[in-house]
């Protein structure tokens, strides 16, 4: 092995090893500049909210209660209780929503649904069915709401 070639390669170790023996947040590797992160695999769900339009059930009892036939049809009341109150799935009955409140935002949960669960339900529901299903879900907690249950 010629001179150079031996310099050339103690070089190029030496700057391997300084590399592997970084610390995290030790922004000297890199050139300066903070580490890359790669995120592995591709990241769930779209990257912003689609626009969709606005839900043409809204304020519609007999669509509300279409809803609630579909909710008690389609078996969501085997995750979020009979009345929507909660059960291994989360209440519809709450004011603070995980993935938005708006109907847009609960359309989408229905539709591609969310981890920790809650199956997309776009490929085996129509558009219309998922829009009652919303006028339902909304519906809770106020006079509207069909079938409410009793204190």
């Amino acid at each position: 092995m010629t001179r150079s070639a031996l310099f050339i390669a103690v070089a190029a170790a030496s700057l391997i090893a300084a590399a592997c023996n970084h610390t995290p947040g030790d922004t000297a590797v890199n050139g300066g500049l903070p580490p890359m992160r790669t995120p592995v695999g591709p990241v769930p769900g779209p990257q912003r909210n689609p626009e969709r339009p606005a839900n043409p059930y809204a304020g519609n009892v007999a669509a509300m209660a279409e809803g609630r036939q579909l909710f008690v049809r389609m078996n969501c009341s085997g995750c979020h209780g009979g009345r929507a109150g909660g059960g291994m799935g989360p209440s519809l009955r709450d004011v603070d929503w995980l993935y938005g409140s708006t109907d847009a935002q609960v359309f989408s949960s229905i539709a591609e649904g969310r981890s920790q669960g809650m199956p997309a339900w776009g490929t085996m529901i129509t558009d219309d069915q998922i829009w009652k299903l919303v006028a339902y879900v909304k519906s809770l907690r106020t006079p509207n709401e069909p079938n409410p249950p009793r204190s």
